[in-house]
């Protein structure tokens, strides 16, 4: 299997985990046979305000490759900015988070709040797509809750800007 120019070894990917893929959990599941690793989730808004500890989430070593750096937020300029770093860490490929249900996330118009307005989901995500040159996939949910089940006409609005690829936890925000 390839993510863009970089082909995968075996079937299985450490899934980003907020709070548990660290550097040492990433390099631990790399040694024991995982394709590939994710960072945890990273705030958009925080790298543009330079924040220290985001910008540290984002950083790969090179027991971490090959790694996807994931990102959230809910401002097409700003994820921009943010997919665009990453793209600087050596990242093979930059993930967007709708799928977060945390209120810390969702409660600010990102993470799987972001189902909610597959208008700026779509913008978002061809916003990242036109700032890197690496593939750009997402992560989200089945909808938001069981009264808006959305994931597959969302996942063709963002095959359509540009996502590389599209991951859906069979389950909704709620």
């Amino acid at each position: 299997m390839n993510i863009g120019n970089t082909e995968l070894k075996g079937y299985c990917a450490l899934a980003p985990m907020a709070g548990v893929t660290d550097r040492a959990f990433r390099e631990l599941c790399l040694s024991y046979g995982a394709s590939c690793v994710y960072t945890e989730m990273v705030s958009a808004k925080g790298l543009t305000m330079h924040d220290r500890k985001s910008g540290l989430l984002m950083t790969l070593t090179e027991g971490e490759r090959p790694g996807i750096v994931q990102i959230f937020g809910c401002e097409p300029e700003s994820m921009a900015l943010a997919a665009k770093k990453a793209e600087e860490t050596g990242c093979i490929a930059v993930d967007i988070n709708m799928g977060c249900p945390a209120p810390k996330v969702a409660g600010h118009g990102g993470g799987s709040a972001l189902m909610k307005d597959p208008d700026l989901a779509a913008r978002v995500t061809e916003a990242c797509v036109k700032a890197v040159s690496i593939p750009v996939t997402v992560k989200m949910r089945s909808g938001w809750d069981e009264n808006s089940i959305n994931a597959p006409g969302l996942a063709a609005m963002l095959e359509s800007a540009g996502a590389a690829a599209i991951t859906v936890h069979g389950r909704t925000r709620k």
